[in-house]
């Protein structure tokens, strides 16, 4: 069982969490039925988890992304089945933009659709299920590619990668936002203290699934930091890959360009 930190994305294939699993298969089967238990209280537990950072970050994300307000401008958000981030880049397009959120999980998929009916969104977003290493998606269809919080559940994340760049048009966007690896001193540790024995307990006690909340901070120390994952991004083909620290490193948005 390994707690550090791997250096490339094909060390993410069989672990779940500080534990290495038979194969990606269940990998993918065991991180789907976490999401399937927490989809409910999901976007709660994310505020309660971070204080509420996580809005703000995802403002970030979508402010950096800067969505066009023209007509037809097209997006594809990944592991975003509640539809949290794409509805604020549709909100920042001034209801421009056309977004396909795609999730593997339905439990997921299915509050993002409830939510985008009462947001009155729903003709902006399309809700598919699939899977983000094999997107089922034409190429270069899409100005600018998302995901947050979501690409290290992703067994195979250099075949995610590789989809991202199929998918998008020359000349698209792809960013990613996820937790990454505190660069400040002693936040790293006030960190640790909060992940490891405040969010268990949290989950626990409002989303009755301790379990699943344990894996979640599990997985945030085993997923690449921030200079391998952006080696990562370049070997996919992306071009101008850069980084911003969120929060001391807590999370970090990765930018690249199809070109």
């Amino acid at each position: 069982m390994s707690r550090t930190r791997v250096s490339a994305t094909d060390g993410m294939e069989t672990s779940y969490g500080f534990e290495t699993v038979g194969g990606r298969e269940e990998k993918q089967a065991r991180v789907n039925e976490v999401f399937h238990r927490v989809a409910e209280r999901y976007d709660v537990m994310n505020d309660l988890m971070s204080g509420g950072m996580h809005r703000l970050w995802k403002d970030a994300m979508v402010q950096w992304l800067a969505p066009s307000r023209r007509p037809g401008w097209r997006f594809l958000d990944v592991a975003g089945g509640t539809g949290d981030v794409a509805m604020r880049i549709v909100d920042a397009s001034r209801g421009a933009a056309e977004g396909t959120v795609l999730d593997i999980n339905a439990s997921m998929l299915a509050v993002g659709a409830e939510r985008a009916v009462k947001r009155k969104l729903d003709g902006n977003l399309l809700f598919v299920e699939g899977n983000a290493e094999d997107l089922k998606l034409p190429d270069g269809a899409f100005d600018a590619y998302t995901i947050a919080f979501g690409i290290r559940n992703v067994p195979r994340i250099d075949l995610a990668l590789d989809e991202a760049y199929r998918v998008l048009k020359p000349g698209g966007r792809f960013l990613c936002l996820e937790f990454s690896e505190v660069e400040l001193p002693v936040l790293d540790k006030i960190y640790d203290a909060w992940s490891f024995k405040a969010i268990p307990a949290i989950g626990g006690a409002v989303a009755k699934d301790r379990e699943s909340y344990e894996y979640l901070v599990e997985s945030i120390r085993r997923f690449p930091n921030q200079a391998n994952f952006a080696g990562a991004i370049r070997r996919a083909g992306f071009e101008r890959v850069t980084h911003r620290n969120l929060t001391g490193g807590i999370a970090a948005i990765h930018s690249g360009w199809k070109i």
